[in-house]
């Protein structure tokens, strides 16, 4: 009667060593999947709009470009080049090598000798662009926000350098309504 007493009375020193084991397993899976596989991101402001809105929850896939680089249309997620602390979410236009040139508020990317001028039904824009042009680097990308009247992006700080990218826009999670894999992703590119 006195060992029923001792197991129906407390936790017992087996449960302990569970609860430890299960938390340090837990902890082994989780912290290297959020370090380098994927990671919550909170978009803010209204850069993207209409694709993305403020308070959007995402998760950004972290692994997929240890495998291949961005390509055009995606949306990223980087370090913001001025404060590497800060994130921003973008689109891409430009990709390394190619130059692009927004003249007469019309956007064109040069690739070699072919000209390139994208069909974007996701942007948003109603400004003028300044007519400028943009030669990228080896490991630089052009990007934009598709609310373009009120983005910080490229046009403003220059090219986004590879090393910066810390992945893209994989799943929105909240709201719940706009639950999707892989949002924003263009079919026209």
């Amino acid at each position: 009667m006195d060992g029923e007493q001792k197991k129906s009375g407390g936790i017992n020193k087996q449960s302990v060593v569970e609860i430890i084991r299960f938390a340090l397993i837990t902890l082994i899976i989780v912290i290297p999947i959020r370090a380098y596989v994927a990671q919550p991101f909170i978009v803010n402001g209204e850069s993207m709009v209409p694709t993305f809105q403020n308070g959007e929850y995402l998760i950004v896939d972290e692994l997929s470009y240890h495998f291949r680089e961005p390509k055009r249309g995606e949306v990223i997620v980087f370090r913001y080049p001025e404060d590497p602390a800060k994130f921003f979410i973008k689109r891409v236009i430009g990709l390394p090598g190619e130059s692009v040139v927004i003249q007469d508020n019309q956007l064109s990317i040069i690739k070699g000798n072919q000209v390139i001028t994208p069909d974007e039904p996701y942007v948003r824009h109603e400004a003028p662009y300044q007519n400028t042009k943009i030669n990228l680097g080896a490991d630089q990308y052009f990007v934009m926000g598709d609310n373009r009247d009120v983005s910080s992006d490229s046009r403003v700080w220059g090219p986004l350098t590879a090393k910066l990218i810390k992945g893209r826009a994989f799943l929105r999670l909240f709201p719940l309504s706009e639950m999707t894999v892989l949002p924003g992703q263009p079919n026209n590119y």
